[in-house]
Formats: structure tokens, sequence, C-alpha cells
């Protein structure tokens, strides 16, 4: 397997590039597939699949933050689950600090999760309505850790007052706090056990407006108290532009184009790129109603029959014949920045 940030997710690549050998690579994904099958009839007989993940490849290097977005349905939550493990991948491989993890016996697994956490979207159902907060803070120390009550209680303290919550409310249920202290509940549980990783899906998705800012500020102070590293998925390019240090724009199962932050949105070069960039409204009036708009005709295709060639050529206005027929290179167009597109030319 390569090590490298920004492997091709498409068979069309002549070679995999090189990693930067100045950082350690910390997650490694390489030709991710997650596909769901589809039955029917009496005997269940399966007659196609849906392709939600379809040949996703990257890298996250340590302390980093990757952000990943794009539409609903383009399979973004399928990678981060995929990527821990809680969805058994269809093909392709996930390295985690140098091992395997589909190499792991279910009993090795479960000793590597405590490296490797994560930050669900729905803080109203991804808490246990009937276990006070110190029982769900505490549920993995007591899995993995062999601590006594009175240092069991010390840490939950520790974890709520990182997280900004008062260590004297462990004992209430998650019904009596608001949206964006139940979030806050949820990252301290994933952070008990001292993560090297964590994949935050959509942790803001069902907030108010008015606390997203303030969850995703303590991600980054958790991120350096703590030396975290991050997976971030998101559908708000706004704020993952906030938190990210690389991102990757994500379409119906594939990965389109991927680059440093400021690359990615001071200069988009795949059309879907753009034309996400141009549904995020601009502070500034004038700019607004000057700045050119990229309308997207019709829905996004199932992911149970793709397209052929690229997966975009039905909704890109600049599409050409050869869109439709052959899959676009993944190829590097200059300084780290890597498009999956046909009419790209190199910086």
């Amino acid at each position: 397997m390569t090590t490298d940030s920004t492997k091709p997710n498409t068979e069309a690549v002549d070679g995999p590039p090189q990693a930067d050998k100045a950082r350690e690579v910390l997650v490694s994904v390489d030709g991710l597939k997650k596909h769901f099958p589809i039955h029917k009839g009496v005997f269940r007989r399966q007659v196609g699949a849906v392709k939600a993940v379809d040949g996703v490849s990257f890298d996250i290097y340590r302390g980093e933050t990757l952000g990943l977005v794009g539409e609903s349905g383009s399979g973004k939550s399928t990678v981060g689950r995929a990527v821990l493990m809680l969805e058994k991948p269809t093909a392709g491989s996930v390295t985690f600090g140098g091992t395997d993890l589909d190499d792991l016996s279910s009993s090795q697994l479960r000793k590597t999760r405590p490296r490797m956490q994560m930050v669900f979207q729905n803080p109203h159902a991804s808490l246990n309505p009937r276990m006070t907060v110190a029982s769900i803070i505490g549920e993995p120390l007591v899995e993995h850790l062999s601590l006594r009550t009175s240092e069991r209680q010390k840490r939950i303290d520790e974890l709520l007052s990182l997280v900004g919550l008062d260590p004297s409310h462990a004992n209430r249920y998650p019904h009596e706090f608001s949206g964006g202290q139940r979030q806050r509940i949820g990252i301290a549980r994933a952070i008990a056990l001292n993560p090297d990783f964590i994949v935050a899906d959509e942790p803001i998705a069902a907030l108010d407006v008015s606390i997203q800012a303030q969850v995703v500020n303590l991600f980054e102070d958790l991120q350096q108290a703590l030396n975290l590293t991050y997976l971030f998925i998101s559908h708000d390019l706004s704020m993952v532009r906030h938190i990210a240090d690389r991102v990757a724009v994500m379409y119906l199962g594939r990965i389109v184009e991927l680059g440093d932050v400021d690359q990615l949105y001071d200069n988009p070069q795949h059309p879907y790129t753009k034309a996400l960039h141009s549904a995020v409204p601009v502070p500034d009036p004038i700019v607004e109603l000057t700045r050119e708009r990229v309308i997207l005709e019709g829905d996004i295709p199932s992911p149970s029959s793709p397209p052929p060639g690229c997966s975009f050529n039905t909704r890109c206005p600049v599409a050409e014949e050869q869109c439709s027929q052959k899959v676009p290179e993944w190829r590097d167009i200059g300084n780290g920045h890597w498009v999956a597109c046909h009419l790209v030319e190199p910086l």
C-alpha cells in the first residue's frame, strides 16, 4: 500500500504519488469500497448493489484535520464508519498506525478501539436517555480500563471540564441538556480513552447556528491540547474552511478533488467543487449580486446504477462527450492539488 495523502480513487491512474515523508501518516485508506447488496424475490437473491463508497483513497497525517464534504447521499458518512470498521468494507483497506485493520481479529480490533473514536451527527439520538451523563462518559472507561470508582469519577469530572460542562451535573440525564451541551457530552465520551483519531460525522448539523461555532472551536481547542487527528465530515463548506487543513470533495461515492484548504476555496478546479462554492452565501450584498452562480440540473444519480465515465457527467455544466465514456484520471495539477476531471489543465 502507498502512504500518500492523495492516492488515486479510480483505476485510470498510472501510478500513486509519493507521500510527504516529513509527516507521519496516521490513517491510510486505499481503494475503499462499501457496497450494500440489493435483494429481491422469495429467495432473497442479490440483484444489484448500492455503491455507497466506490474506490476512495486518501491519507490523514497525524495532528491534521481532513475535511470531507459533499451533498447528502455522496457517501461521506459511510466512509467515516468504514474507516473505523463500524461498517465492514466490501473492498480496499484501512491502515491505522501502520496496521491493516482488516487483518485484525475481533479481540485485536477491540484493543485498537480506544485509539479511534467517533462523534455522531445527532446528539439527541446518540446518547442513551436512560443513562446519566456520568454513566455515558464512564462506559468506555469501564469497558477498556481497570479503574477504581474514585479514579473513574475523577476522570469523568476532568472530561466534563475539558468540554466546558459543569462536573456537578454528571448525575443528570441527557434530556436535561441543550443540543449543544449534549454534543459536548458526546465529545467527552469520544476523548475519554485519549484517542489518536476521531471521526466527526457532521457533528454540528443538528445544532442551532448560534452554537455551531462554539462546538467547532471546542474541536480545535481539544486538537491542540490532546494532539488529535480528525476526519471532519460536513456539508457546510464555510465551517470546514474554518477547521480543516486539507479538504476532500466527494460525489457519488468517489473523491473528485482534494487539496489544501486555501487551494480548494480560493481556486477550485472541479466543476462540482465550483458548484458547491457558488451555493455558499457571501456576506457582502455587492459581491452576492455580481458573482456567478453555478446551478446544477437534476438530482444526484442513484448509487445503485452510477453513470458510465465521470460520475458527475449527467449534471456537469461543461461536460463533453468523453466525460460519459471514460473515467477521468486522478492527477496532481500542481502543489498537491488533486482533481479527477478531463477538462482541468495543470496550474
